[in-house]
C-alpha cells in the first residue's frame, strides 16, 4: 500500500479523486492501491522546557539560558490531533512507501517531517512538489515524484528557524518578563516580532519629533503653463517677497524645450508580500486578511501557491502560458492581442537563476466565476498582472520646459502618453504621472507676460506605517527602498518569510505592542518602552536580524552549516542573558491585553507628545477586542467590577462590595447590544 500524507482534508479529497482512492474511511481515504490521510496543518510542535527539566516549569532567572542538550517534539495536546495522528502513525506502519503531500514549502516540510519522524516511518519516503492543485498539476506531479533527500537542506532550515525561535523566544521572554515586567504580567521578545516592533517604534519616534518649518518657493504661470522656480525655496518670506518684487513686470523667455521618448515595462508578476502591499493599498485588507484570501484561490485551484518569494516565473512556464491565457475567458477581449502574435519572453517575467521554490502567483487558467466578493478582486488583481506581463511596454514622451526671468531660472514639464501598452489595461487607474497636463506648443525664444507668486508650505514629517508599508519594511529589513531590482536584491535579508509576516504583525496587536488607527500602525506607549529598554541588538536590530534570515535561506541551500547556525543562536542566547542580568536600572514596563477596559488615560491611539522611554502607565489602552459580552465591560464607577443585567436596570459585579452605578433601561436599553452599550457609555471613562 502506498500512503499519501496532505497537510489537510481538502487536500487529500483533491488527490485521493486522481488517484481513485474514492472509499471514504475514519481519518483518510483509500482504493486503487492508495491510503490518503491528513494532518490539520502542525500535529507536532517543540517540546516546552519542563519537557525537557522540571527545574524549567518555574519561570526563573537562575535557570537561563535554557538549552536542552537535544530538542525534541511532542503531540499538540488535542484530542482531535491525538485522534488523527493515531490513523497516520497506523497507516505509516502498514505502507510499503509513503508519498509527502504537505505544502511544497519550508513549513510544509517541516510539519511533514515531524509527523513522519513521530510516527517512526522506516518505509522509502517520496516527494510530491507542485506549484497549484488543478488535476493536471497533481498529475504531473505524481509522473515526477521525487526523492524525500532532494529536500533535506528544506527540512533542516525549517528546523533551525523553529528551534532558533525557541531559543531567542523561550529564553528572552522569561528574561525580559523576570527582570522588567510587574509579576504577572509578560514581556513577549521574538526573532522576528521584536525587531518588527522596533521599525514602528523608530519610525513613530521620528514623527513626534519632527518639528514642522515653514518654507515659501516662487512658481508663475505662463501660458496656461505652471513653472516652479529652480532653487527659489526660502525659509524666510521676507527674501521669497523680495524675489517676488524682483520678477514681476518682467517678461519670462523660453530658453530650452526639451522632448525625450521613454518606455515603461509592465510591473512584475505578484509574490505573496507584494500581493499584500498592493490589496492594503487598493482595499485597505491586512496583510493577514489577503493572505487567507490568497490560500483559498489556490485551495479553489484558480490561483497558484501563494507563499512565495519571487516575481518570476522558470522557463518551462513559458510553453505553458498561451493556454492559461486562452482559458481566461472572462478576460478573453484583453488576452486576443497577446495570443495573436507570438508570446514575448522576456528576463523580467522568466528567469529559473530568481526561482526557488516556487514561481510568481498567476492564475491556473480554472474558471473564477464561483468566487467570493473579496476572491474576485483579488483574483482579477491577479490576472491582470499576469495579461499585462506580455503586454507591450508604455511609449511616452516627456517634455522639459526651461524659462528665465531676470536672472531667476524656471522649469515646467509635462508627459504625454504615446502608446499605452499594458497601461491600457488600467484605464480606470490612472496616477496623476499619467494625466498631467498636455504643455502647450513652445518655441525658444518665445517670451511674454507671466504671473508669479510666492507659495508657501510646510515641511512635512515621515507617513506612520500601513500593513502595507511595514511589509515592505519588513522585506528590506527596515530600508526604504522602492527600486524593484533593489527590493528584489534585498528579499535575502529581509525579516521573517512572506508566509508569517502577517501573523507577526497580528501578534504585536493581539500582545498590546502596537494599535491599527484606520489604515496606519500606531506603537502603544508599552511597545515604545520595551523598544527603549532593549539594548541588545541583536534582538531589535532588522539589519543584524535579516543576516540571521539569509543564514536560514543558506542552510536551504547547502551553503551553510545548520549545526553552525544553532551553536551561534546560543552564544548570541548566552551575551544576551548575561548584559540583561548586568543592568542595574530598575525599570518596570506595565502592560495589558488588547480587551475593553476603563483606562484611566486617553486611549494609546488619542496620545500625542513624546514617550518617556522608560515605563508606561498602568492601562496603557491598546486596541480594543470587540466587546460581545457584559463581562468585558469594566464598571465605569469603580473600575473593578464589570456590568451585569438587573431587572430595571445595568449594575455593576462588585455591588455586593459597595458599588452603586446603574444604568436605567430608559436611557440604556436592555436591548443594546454589548457593543452599543460600551459605545453609548464610553464618556462615562473621560470623565473618570
Amino acid at each position: 500500500m502506498i500512503l499519501c500524507i496532505t497537510e489537510k482534508p481538502s487536500v487529500a479529497r483533491d488527490i485521493a479523486a486522481i488517484l481513485g482512492a474514492s472509499r471514504p474511511q475514519s481519518g483518510f481515504l483509500e482504493g486503487n492501491g492508495y491510503c490518503v490521510t491528513w494532518t490539520f496543518g502542525h500535529l507536532c510542535t517543540l517540546k516546552e522546557p519542563a519537557d525537557y527539566y522540571e527545574g524549567w516549569k518555574r519561570w526563573s532567572l537562575s535557570a537561563l539560558p535554557m538549552i536542552p542538550p537535544r530538542f525534541g517534539i511532542k503531540l499538540i495536546d488535542q484530542e482531535s490531533i491525538r485522534k488523527q495522528f493515531k490513523v497516520i502513525e497506523q497507516l505509516a506502519s502498514q505502507a510499503d512507501e509513503i508519498i509527502n503531500c504537505g505544502d511544497a514549502g519550508q513549513e510544509g516540510e517541516l510539519i511533514q517531517r515531524w509527523v513522519m519522524q513521530k510516527a517512526k516511518v522506516k518505509c522509502p519516503v517520496k516527494r510530491l512538489w507542485i506549484s497549484s492543485l488543478t488535476d493536471e498539476s497533481i498529475r504531473d506531479g505524481f509522473k515526477d515524484l521525487r526523492p524525500q533527500a532532494d529536500f533535506d537542506n528544506l527540512y533542516m532550515a525549517g528546523l533551525s528557524r523553529a528551534v532558533g525561535d525557541w531559543v531567542l523566544g523561550m529564553n528572552a521572554t522569561r528574561l525580559f518578563s523576570l527582570k522588567y515586567s510587574v509579576p504577572g504580567k509578560v514581556l513577549s521578545i521574538g526573532r522576528v516580532q521584536t525587531p518588527t516592533l522596533a521599525i514602528v517604534v523608530d519610525r513613530q519616534k521620528e514623527i513626534e519629533n519632527f518639528t514642522p518649518a515653514p518654507y515659501w518657493e516662487i512658481q508663475t504661470r505662463y501660458r496656461e503653463a505652471l513653472f516652479s522656480g529652480i532653487d527659489t525655496r526660502f525659509d524666510d518670506s521676507g527674501k521669497a517677497q523680495q524675489l517676488l518684487a524682483e520678477i514681476s513686470g518682467k517678461e519670462l523667455r523660453i530658453d530650452s524645450v526639451e522632448k525625450k521618448k521613454g518606455r515603461e515595462a509592465p510591473p512584475r508578476l505578484f509574490d505573496l508580500t507584494s500581493l499584500q502591499v498592493e490589496c492594503n493599498k487598493r482595499w485597505g485588507w491586512s496583510a493577514d486578511t489577503s493572505l487567507k484570501l490568497i490560500q483559498s484561490l489556490y485551495e479553489k485551484k484558480v490561483t497558484t501557491y501563494p507563499r512565495v518569494d519571487t516575481t518570476y516565473l522558470t522557463d518551462d512556464i513559458y510553453p505553458k502560458v498561451p493556454d492559461i491565457l486562452r482559458r481566461m475567458t472572462p478576460y478573453a477581449s484583453l488576452t486576443a492581442p497577446v495570443l495573436a502574435g507570438r508570446l514575448p519572453k522576456s528576463k523580467k517575467v522568466f528567469d529559473n537563476s530568481k526561482v526557488t521554490d516556487h514561481h510568481a502567483i498567476i492564475p491556473t487558467g480554472q474558471s473564477p466565476l464561483t468566487l467570493a466578493a473579496d476572491e474576485k478582486k483579488m483574483y482579477h488583481l491577479i490576472a491582470l498582472r499576469f495579461i499585462a506581463a506580455f503586454y507591450p511596454d508604455c511609449i511616452f514622451t516627456s517634455t522639459t520646459v526651461g524659462a528665465v526671468v531676470g536672472e531667476t531660472k524656471f522649469r515646467a514639464s509635462g508627459k504625454v502618453i504615446e502608446s499605452a501598452g499594458w497601461k491600457s489595461l488600467y484605464a480606470k487607474d490612472k496616477t496623476p504621472a499619467d494625466t498631467a497636463d498636455l504643455l502647450p506648443a513652445f518655441t525658444v525664444g518665445e517670451s511674454g507676460p507671466h504671473t508669479p507668486e510666492v507659495v508657501e508650505k510646510v515641511t512635512q514629517p515621515p507617513k506612520y506605517f500601513t500593513e502595507g508599508t511595514l511589509l515592505r519594511a519588513m522585506e528590506t529589513a527596515g530600508r526604504n527602498i522602492d527600486s524593484e531590482e533593489l527590493r528584489e536584491a534585498m528579499k535575502d535579508n529581509g525579516i521573517g518569510r512572506p508566509s508569517t509576516r502577517a501573523a507577526i504583525i497580528e501578534i504585536l496587536i493581539k500582545r498590546g505592542y502596537i494599535v491599527r488607527e484606520k489604515k496606519s500602525l500606531r506603537a502603544t506607549d508599552a511597545g515604545k518602552a520595551l523598544i527603549d529598554l532593549i539594548k541588545v541588538d541583536l534582538i531589535k536590530s532588522p539589519r543584524l536580524t535579516g543576516i540571521w534570515e539569509n543564514r536560514l535561506r543558506c542552510i536551504e541551500r547547502g551553503t551553510y552549516q545548520a549545526s553552525e547556525f544553532a551553536a551561534q543562536i546560543k552564544e548570541m542566547i548566552n551575551d544576551i542573558v548575561i548584559e540583561v542580568l548586568s543592568d542595574n536600572q530598575n525599570t518596570k514596563i506595565y502592560t495589558e491585553s488588547a480587551v475593553a477596559s476603563a483606562p484611566a488615560a486617553k486611549s494609546a491611539r488619542g496620545r500625542k507628545g513624546k514617550s518617556s522611554g522608560r515605563a508606561v502607565s498602568d492601562n496603557p489602552s491598546p486596541r480594543r477586542k470587540p466587546v460581545r459580552k457584559l463581562e468585558q465591560i469594566v464598571c465605569p464607577a469603580c473600575g473593578k467590577g464589570h456590568l451585569i443585567k438587573g431587572h430595571t436596570a445595568y449594575g455593576c459585579s462588585q455591588y455586593k462590595e459597595g458599588c452603586r452605578m446603574l444604568l436605567p433601561f430608559d436611557r440604556y436599553p436592555e436591548t443594546l447590544t454589548p457593543a452599543k452599550l460600551f459605545a453609548k457609555i464610553k464618556p462615562m471613562y473621560d470623565k473618570n
